[in-house]
């Protein structure tokens, strides 16, 4: 799955949150100024062509609605960066959170249990 730009990102959070909406109703979610309708059809579209967003028409208008949840996409961020910055292991991202403090040795105890019990289900 690619990855998705700030202002792309920002378009999903919106139909993440709000559900299926036609592009002008998107628009009506912004503060003044508003971004133009054509700008933000010419990205619904985008989002669409990368598989994020589907539609469905009714007469000569699209009303789009999310293709990936919300859920879906971070999963796949998150593989990314641990491919891209930690050699596509997850023992090396987690040693780096120790390491940085980012993560206590109570909480990966905690994981740690976690992940055992849910091995035995």
């Amino acid at each position: 799955m690619k990855k998705l730009t700030n202002k792309e990102r920002e378009i999903m959070d919106l139909y993440w949150q709000k559900g299926a909406m036609f592009v002008r109703e998107l628009q009506e979610f912004y503060n003044e100024p508003r971004p133009h309708i054509n700008t933000l059809s010419t990205i619904v579209r985008m989002l669409e062509k990368k598989g994020f967003l589907d539609h469905k028409q009714y007469g000569n208008t699209y009303q789009y609605f999310a293709a990936v949840t919300e859920e879906e996409y971070g999963k796949t961020s998150i593989a990314g960066v641990i491919k891209s910055y930690f050699d596509n292991s997850y023992l090396n991202a987690v040693s780096s959170f120790v390491k940085e403090e980012k993560i206590s040795v109570e909480e990966l105890k905690e994981l740690i249990v976690q992940i055992e019990s849910n091995q035995n289900e």
